[in-house]
């Protein structure tokens, strides 16, 4: 069967499929952004302590990676209808067991079959795209991909916001659930169900597929218990580093000397220049994410103090600026398609938003202070990656094999950096706490009049109400929580000057570059 089949002409179809590959996208941002926020109060209600918690983490993103690498393969066999109404039921199972845990067994099974079901709709949503005709209705594809992304990203703080504050946290399942059945019945009424020839079918061998899951999962829960045992057990995390790298490092060399069609096309991406550099970018884009998804909340709820319902609607109102930004972008590039201005825009972006973070006050202002900043990250998020995928596939279209394939293990890629930002922040958080928690710390001694006077002030508040020894403790508790918050927020300013400098630094470098423009 060739190519040009596959192709969908009808155009009850076509408006069918762009809506499907619209919720595909939205959903999986949707449902990492709803987690990734609410992940606080999910461990409360669970009963799930942080490092169980870091272990379901590493669990989702492993199954992901190898799931997202067998997407190629299974579609191959079984059509895409098929596969994504297996998978869409799959991942409402996983969600439906999620909303009704009161463990963390019971959370970790939940999420391990929503990574098996869910962990490839981005990837198949981006290769659907190529379902369509050659035309300007492809563009439409990437429009509607685009858009689902940005929304997702956009809705997820805002509705898992109303979720906690309402105390319905398992609310957030019933939303994914929601959106899930109507993309079955989109991609039910659209997708074909024809699979390729077998000589053109990809290969797998289940020993490859080991070594890939082992190594990924190695890796990412070395990067999870670094949070807790970097300093007490550093010799034994890097042993197990390196074999989880080396277990990588087998499977796709294997990849490269396969014969036949490999599972992953892997050298002949690995040798496209233009690829390379997107991926890179891809990963960088998604550690931020990651990094972000696990910062802000610290410091707004944890440093300042803010509800997370003021922190969610607030959080959605600064992402939507990545909407706005895209609907310009789907303007502009049909007339001006060169991607270095809107590489360094994106990274300025960035470098603004990291510069009005790192120069907020413990009295800061929600809406006049963080939320400009909020609008910036939004602005680099699509700008950059919007810009990143359309120059990062530009080169591995003309097979779609190869193009699927591309897309696999950039959204593997995606999996990894994602989980590698959320351990940089904690682990990062962890030490700059401490370090400035020992430093603030030591102001809070008899000797000092500030401290004198301010334990003096809050006891006499906390005195018109409950009796004198009370509220000298009270005051104290007091005094230790205002500490403990000015330590949140001085380490996140730490993060912030060097996101700054990294948004400033990857801006001349795109603007001198030669290879995107």
């Amino acid at each position: 069967m060739t190519t040009q089949s596959w192709y969908m002409t009808s155009p009850g179809k076509q408006k069918l499929l762009l809506l499907t590959i619209f919720l595909l996208t939205f959903i999986e941002l949707l449902q990492a952004g709803m987690v990734a926020f609410a992940s606080g109060p999910i461990l409360g209600e669970t009963g799930t302590s942080p490092q169980e918690y870091s272990f379901t983490i590493a669990s989702y993103a492993c199954v992901a990676i190898v799931m997202i690498s067998k997407q190629r393969w299974i579609v191959e066999r079984t059509g895409w209808r098929f596969y994504i109404a297996v998978s869409l039921f799959i991942f409402c199972i996983g969600s439906g067991v999620c909303s009704q845990s009161q463990t963390y067994s019971s959370f970790l099974v939940g999420r391990i079959l929503m990574a098996i079901g869910g962990a490839s709709f981005l990837t198949g949503a981006r290769v659907m795209v190529n379902l369509l005709p050659p035309s300007p209705l492809r563009f439409s594809g990437v429009r509607a991909f685009a858009t689902g992304l940005g929304a997702g990203t956009a809705l997820a703080p805002f509705l898992a916001s109303l979720a906690v504050s309402d105390d319905t946290w398992s609310g957030i399942f019933i939303i994914l659930i929601g959106v899930a059945a109507v993309t079955f019945i989109s991609a039910s009424l659209c997708l074909p169900d024809e699979v390729p020839d077998s000589e053109l079918k990809s290969q797998s061998h289940p020993f490859l597929l080991i070594s890939l899951s082992a190594g990924a999962f190695t890796v990412l829960w070395v990067l999870q218990q670094s949070n807790y045992n970097f300093y007490s057990n550093l010799l034994i995390l890097c042993i197990i580093a390196i074999t989880g790298l080396s277990a990588l490092y087998y499977f796709f060399s294997s990849m490269v000397r396969f014969n036949g069609v490999p599972l992953l096309m892997v050298k002949e991406l690995f040798s496209n220049r233009h690829y390379m550099v997107g991926i890179i970018l891809f990963s960088f884009c998604y550690l931020m994410i990651g990094l972000n998804n696990y910062l802000i909340p610290q410091l707004l709820q944890g440093g300042m103090g803010y509800s997370w319902n003021s922190i969610g609607t607030w959080y959605s109102v600064g992402l939507s600026s990545a909407l706005v930004v895209w609907l310009g972008m789907s303007l502009v590039l049909p007339k001006r398609p060169g991607a270095k201005k809107f590489f360094v825009a994106g990274f300025l972006s960035l470098a603004v938003y990291a510069g009005l973070m790192s120069e907020l006050a413990p009295n800061a202002s929600l809406i006049g202070n963080i939320l400009p900043a909020l609008l910036f990250n939004g602005v680099f998020i699509m700008m950059v990656m919007a810009t990143t995928a359309m120059q990062t596939f530009r080169e591995v279209q003309h097979n779609e094999t190869v193009f699927s394939h591309a897309n696999q293990i950039k959204n593997m890629a995606a999996q990894f950096s994602t989980a590698l930002g959320i351990s940089i922040a904690t682990v990062g958080m962890q030490w700059r706490e401490t370090l400035h928690f020992s430093i603030l710390n030591t102001f809070i001694t008899p000797y000092n009049p500030a401290y004198r006077e301010t334990l003096a002030k809050v006891s006499q508040i906390y005195a018109n109400s409950v009796g004198t020894s009370q509220a000298n403790d009270m005051a104290l508790a007091w005094i230790a929580l205002q500490v403990k918050q000015q330590a949140i927020i001085l380490a996140s300013l730490d993060f912030y000057h060097i996101i700054f400098c990294c948004g400033l630094v990857i801006a001349l470098i795109m603007g001198i570059q030669k290879m995107m423009r």
